[in-house]
């Protein structure tokens, strides 16, 4: 509380002192530049860049650009490091009027957590910057459904084969494939809208994980570049604009699991394809294939592929170019009821219905234009299109509906997806104080044919509802942030949405129709540095999720476009040099939770619901070579206006945990022991079914030369009998009389080893 008071203060002595400073200043100039490795002339982002004996500073983007604002006419020394880089001075002389930049070169350094600033970002609302630049260089990633859990909190579930979107868990939401978790990568949108199986369908599969270089993370509703489904947060993931070396990798292990993947260089340092300035170009190509651990094996196996251009084409304009193409197909055992097991039935990795499972596939195609304007102006743009397919076969209540042939449904989804965003930046001097501004405007369509058909042993025997959704959102913003103080930070924004539904069924009596709904998200934030040490951030802001288009043509009365609320008050603070801590004390409201019944075709409202809990990010150096993390998030969610009996929210997560040990020697080796926690929680309304938490340890061991590398992972290392994915459903078996209803699972991975060898080249 003291110092909640003492920073109220001191805001309003400083809000004070810029209220009465004069606004006569010298004749101010853009200081600008760029961020590489010494050795390889590769991009560093992330890395801080400031000016010696002044306040404030910012962080290098992915392409190693930043932009220090304005300043007097003088000579100035710019100062950048950051982990694993030593730090660099460089003295630059600013004239009157003339903007400047400067280039500056970082070469590698123990990892130091001593080095890191606790400092505005680049984008002041991302207050994880700092936690998600240490967990880049320090969390092994194995697979691609490694890389949403880098998001500090967030824990996944898989419950139909492995080409399947992973089930996510954010601050106190089961938000099933990603209802109100928005994921991009390179600007691509990878959240599906009016999907077959569910609204907001994240399938992040066709990302390779070793081409990813960096995720921004993005809590809560308060940030104006995300819309649609942005309610507990966002995820921006971005490739690697260049290998630092080419790389063949191959992966063997338990269940017939192997997988190959290379990347390669197009260009040699320096080299020139569309440009004059530096330009980079790689692909990389990813196979992968497993039986898995079921009793049914599972036949998995999937493709990636990418190729990626980045090239400065001339001093003021940068290109980026990327093609990507991903397929997948596997065969899955499904949910089981726990019935079953006991009764000896099945095993605990067997199947009532082994012939579910599907196929899957997308291509992309981007291009980003970055063009430096006059007045040290930004103009960035993006245009996308992505072609994608989707055909499952599922069956969650077995012989509930169809006694004889049992209740097996194909969900299918073919869609285009074309979209546009552009964004203007530009600064403006206020008296002695910075305006950064960010003008946005973009628009996507998705053009789908979607069908729910029901199926017996992967034969289609009738069609439940078949039609074709055109679906677009039109959206645009305003950002501003603005440095009321040397300490005191103000970010104000406004997002407009607008979204047009149109759905065609087939059938002559359908019920097609046409609809539209805007929504207008206003945001506000405050951003206060007690010391170079301590910052302290109090944000809210409006957000919403979108309904289905089928939910909203044929009951235009339901909720479209559901409200979010959101706040919270924090902080980022590094209590010892080796020490770097976040924390958030948050709530969040939502009009209306909407939930996706798949085997129905239905949306179903659950109505409104409250959210509140307390999020804490830690990392720490213990040794020059040891390093320690954990992430703590306690979460307490309720639906408004039930009975206390009956208003638990289903699969709302209470308590997660994600923490472990990373040894990193000089020499090479590194070492990895993780653990991952989920608390049992309630799987209904009442509380009467729950499902069951878990306590996991996973370990990676690796060895890196200059010219190959060796490793070894094993998930589970304990062997623990868990539960993933959890429903509590209302089931049949063939040979019962009654239905039952019960805890439903997806049973997770035994002990499961694996290794892997890399030359580099």
């Amino acid at each position: 509380m003291r110092s909640t008071v003492y920073w109220i203060f001191a805001a309003g002595l400083e809000l004070a002192a810029w209220g009465g400073a004069t606004t006569a200043q010298a004749q101010q100039t853009t200081l600008r530049g760029t961020v590489a490795d010494s050795a390889t002339g590769r991009p560093l982002s992330g890395v801080h860049v400031r000016v010696l004996n002044h306040a404030g500073g910012t962080t290098a983007d992915e392409l190693g650009h930043f932009q220090l604002g304005t300043l007097p006419a003088g000579t100035y020394t710019v100062r950048a490091g950051g982990l694993g880089y030593a730090t660099r001075n460089q003295t630059v002389t600013l004239l009157a009027g003339q903007p400047a930049t400067v280039a500056l070169r970082l070469p590698t350094a123990p990892l130091a957590l001593a080095e890191v600033t606790v400092a505005q970002p680049r984008d002041p609302n991302q207050t994880l910057a700092v936690i998600s630049h240490i967990d880049k260089l320090l969390r092994p990633v194995n697979s691609a459904q490694d890389l949403l859990p880098l998001v500090p909190g967030l824990v996944i579930a898989q419950h139909a084969g492995g080409g399947k979107a992973e089930q996510i868990f954010i601050r106190g939401f089961d938000v099933d494939h990603g209802t109100d978790f928005n994921v991009s990568i390179d600007g691509l949108p990878v959240n599906m809208v009016s999907h077959a199986h569910g609204q907001g369908y994240a399938d992040f599969h066709f990302v390779i994980p070793e081409t990813v270089d960096q995720l921004r993370v993005y809590k809560g509703p308060y940030t104006a570049r995300f819309g649609d489904f942005a309610t507990a947060g966002a995820g921006e993931f971005t490739t690697k604009t260049r290998l630092e070396q080419s790389q063949v990798k191959v992966e063997l292990g338990q269940f017939a699991t192997r997988r190959a993947v290379a990347l390669v260089n197009l260009l040699p340092v320096n080299g020139h394809l569309l440009g004059t300035g530096p330009e980079n170009a790689y692909v990389a190509a990813e196979y992968s294939f497993t039986n898995a651990y079921f009793d049914a094996k599972q036949h998995f196996r999937r493709f990636n592929g990418l190729a990626k251009y980045t090239g400065q084409l001339s001093d003021r304009t940068s290109l980026m170019l990327l093609a990507s193409r991903f397929n997948s197909r596997w065969d899955a055992s499904g949910q089981v009821p726990e019935r079953a097991i006991r009764e000896g039935l099945i095993s605990r990795f067997g199947s009532i219905d082994p012939t579910e499972g599907g196929s899957t596939g997308r291509t992309n195609a981007t291009a980003v234009l970055t063009t430096d304007l006059p007045h040290a102006a930004v103009l960035r743009q993006q245009v996308y299109y992505s072609r994608y397919d989707f055909n499952l076969f599922s069956n969650f209540t077995f012989f509930l509906r169809n006694p004889v042939d049992g209740d097996q449904i194909r969900q299918t989804d073919g869609r285009h997806i074309y979209g546009y965003t552009g964004t203007y930046e530009r600064s403006f001097q206020l008296g002695s104080r910075t305006l950064r501004t960010t003008a946005g405007l973009g628009t996507r369509l998705d053009d789908i044919d979607v069908a729910l058909r029901n199926s017996v042993r992967r034969t289609v025997t009738d069609t439940i509802v078949t039609g074709r959704v055109y679906e677009q959102n039109l959206n645009g913003y305003l950002d501003a942030t603005l440095s009321l103080t040397d300490r005191l930070t103000l970010n104000a924004a406004l997002r407009a949405d607008y979204f047009r539904f149109r759905f065609r069924e087939d059938r002559v009596d359908s019920l097609s129709g046409r609809a539209g709904k805007a929504r207008v998200s206003p945001k506000l934030n405050l951003y206060y540095d007690v010391t170079p040490a301590v910052q302290l951030f109090v944000r809210s802001g409006f957000g919403f999720h979108s309904n289905d288009a089928r939910a909203v043509v044929t009951n235009p009365a339901g909720n479209v476009l559901p409200r979010a609320i959101g706040y919270e008050v924090g902080s980022t603070f590094k209590p010892v040099p080796a020490l770097v801590v976040n924390t958030a004390l948050w709530a969040l409201h939502l009009q209306d939770e909407l939930v996706y019944v798949g085997d129905e075709g239905v949306v179903e409202s659950a109505g409104r619901t409250r959210r509140y809990g307390l999020d804490v990010a830690a990392r720490y150096q213990l040794t020059r070579s040891l390093f320690a993390d954990v992430d703590l998030n306690f979460n307490h969610g309720r639906l408004v206006g039930e009975p206390r009996t009956a208003n638990r929210i289903p699969l709302a997560p209470t308590f997660t945990s994600v923490g472990g040990l990373t040894l990193r020697r000089p020499g090479g080796l590194s070492a990895s022991l993780r653990y991952r926690h989920i608390d049992s929680r309630p799987a209904n309304e009442d509380n009467s079914v729950r499902a069951r938490g878990y306590f996991l340890l996973d370990a990676v061991v690796s060895y890196t030369r200059r010219r190959f590398q060796v490793g070894a992972t094993v998930e589970n290392l304990l062997n623990v009998a868990w539960n993933q994915a959890q429903f509590d459903t209302t089931t049949r078996l063939r040979n019962e009389a009654v239905p039952v209803q019960e805890l439903h699972f997806t049973p997770g991975t035994p002990f499961y080893a694996k290794l892997n060898a890399s030359v580099l080249f």
